[in-house]
């Protein structure tokens, strides 16, 4: 709207000048080389506005006449341009199809138009890595690290090339240096810190966690988490060298996570070594309020040194009141009681988790048994349960389950990857069965009538088991008898059997012993006799 009132107001004003031009006629004259030229001014503007158009029109087409070669040259430079663009775009949804053979002819067609572009050299680079030509791959990668404005993307194609190539040397060279280009990068950062990890350089991964706090990578919560669980690595590498400076890493890391439970149980045993009973009991005391813990249980019991085993079961029983009738104090409970030979609390702590028995609960039941009455028939039955009881808890990552704790997960190499639950697989893992047992009778040479008769899920013969599993069976149903055929196949909705990679089949001169033995053929009667 402006641009077009602007323009009224300069027709206007030519208009006007025009207008007074023609009101106010005079004339003109000019003297030049003996000539002279008379005129109005009209004419003479009018000759003026001519020429400079002119002129105007002249230097332009003068100006296009020379600049032509660069205008052709620029003109050119765009069309194949714009071809590169096509053809990196057809490249990469052709690759995102799977169309490899487009996708080659794309990125040749890339590459020959604009082999500097950095879209041609990612196509490139994708091309390589699809075809797995690795070699290739790293040539792009390497091209696009030495350019400003892709060095960090060639930096990580080179590093998850060396990472496919088994070269953790060459990883962490790409690694640091894309972290030392850009701090605030997510993926350099996490990668140094695992690499630290890795190598067990806990200062090291410190040191790559705090740079990733002051970039904004991680958040105040995770950076007290993560940077407890590296000081209490670095405390166990250091506990057996420099008690010292262990504890003092172990502390700061129960300050920073009070129910990191490794740190609590390694913080309480360091400060009952140094007798600073009380500021164990209460480090102890808050992460099992936080997470009951075996290992808190193991700690917070024999944490004063000489103590008799009356004094151990008080101080379980302590701990146990304070979390009513979780499991782990029950269990903590039942195993000091059983140190100290106090049978009728055992089986009182253990009595309310019998109905469904994980197997620490049946293991314990089992020597509980055998200690207190001798029953070993009773004992038996308790660990043929335990083969087959529900899982209990433990430290499980990435579908590893260890025995203990560990900072980083052994498959992954993620940090604080470890969890203190149930292990997926065996949640579904069937119960044999939930009613109460009654006492057992003495072992005889062959079982009362009234006995109850465990069964046990054998293989199917349809079914090509494992033959750990065959055996696992059949010994813990050999077991669970005392020998003497008291187990028996299980009912068609047992739990399903699973097929074995390398089928077990009998050999060919062996038919086995399931097979029955070939009928003898009828003897043929003469008509005669």
């Amino acid at each position: 709207m402006i641009r077009v009132i602007l323009f009224l107001v300069s027709i206007g004003i030519i208009a006007m000048g025009a207008a007074w031009l023609a009101d106010r006629p005079g004339d003109v004259t000019i003297v030049w080389l003996g000539r002279r030229i008379e005129t109005s001014v009209m004419v003479l503007a009018a000759t003026v506005a001519f020429i400079a158009a002119l002129a105007a029109v002249l230097w332009s087409l003068l100006s296009l006449l020379l600049r032509s070669r660069h205008i052709f040259a620029r003109a050119r430079a765009n069309r194949r341009r714009n071809q590169a663009q096509r053809a990196i775009s057809r490249g990469l949804v052709a690759i995102g199809a799977g169309d490899i053979a487009v996708a080659r002819r794309h990125a040749a067609e890339a590459e020959r138009l604009a082999p500097d572009e950095p879209l041609a050299l990612l196509l490139t680079a994708q091309m390589a890595q699809v075809t797995g030509d690795r070699t290739g791959a790293e040539r792009a990668f390497s091209a696009m690290a030495e350019r400003s404005d892709t060095k960090l993307l060639g930096m990580r194609g080179l590093y998850i090339e060396a990472q496919r190539r088994n070269d953790p040397e060459a990883a962490r060279h790409y690694a640091e240096a894309a972290a030392h280009a850009a701090p605030a990068l997510p993926w350099a950062s996490h990668a140094v810190i695992e690499d630290r990890c890795g190598s067990g350089d806990w200062a090291g991964a410190l040191s790559a966690l705090e740079r990733m706090k002051r970039s904004g990578l991680v958040d105040k919560p995770t950076h007290r988490r993560r940077r407890a669980v590296l000081l209490t690595a670095r405390a166990m590498a250091e506990a057996g060298d420099d008690p010292a400076r262990a504890k003092t890493h172990v502390l700061e890391a129960v300050r920073l996570a009070p129910n990191l439970v490794p740190a609590a149980a390694m913080a309480g045993k360091l400060l009952a070594e140094s007798n600073e009973l009380r500021k164990a009991a209460r480090i102890l005391e808050t992460a099992w309020r936080a997470e009951p813990h075996p290992d808190l249980a193991e700690v917070y019991v024999h944490l004063r040194y000489g103590d008799s085993a009356r004094d151990r079961l008080a101080r379980a029983q302590t701990l146990a009141r304070l979390m009513q009738n979780h499991p782990e104090g029950k269990l903590a409970v039942a195993r000091a009681a059983m140190v100290a030979h106090d049978f009728t609390a055992a089986r009182d702590a253990l009595a309310p988790l019998t109905r469904q028995p994980t197997q620490r609960v049946a293991l314990l039941m089992a020597e509980l048994e055998e200690v207190e009455h001798g029953d070993v028939g009773r004992a038996r039955e308790w660990m043929t349960r335990a083969l087959r009881a529900a899982r209990d808890p433990a430290w499980v990552a990435d579908g590893i389950v260890s025995d203990h704790w560990q900072p980083v997960s052994p498959v992954t190499g993620t940090l604080d990857a470890f969890e203190w639950r149930v292990p997926v697989g065996e949640l579904a893992a069937p119960v044999i069965e939930e009613r109460e047992l009654p006492p057992a009778p003495a072992l005889t040479s062959r079982p009362s009538e009234d006995a109850p008769s465990l069964q046990i899920e054998q293989p199917r013969p349809a079914a090509a088991a494992p033959a750990a599993a065959a055996s696992a069976a059949s010994g813990a149903a050999a077991h669970a008898s005392g020998n003497s055929g008291a187990v028996t196949n299980a009912s068609a909705h047992s739990e399903p059997v699973v097929d074995a990679v390398i089928p077990l089949v009998h050999a060919p001169d062996d038919p086995g012993t399931e097979e029955p033995p070939p009928a003898e053929p009828p003897r043929r009667r003469s008509l005669f006799g």
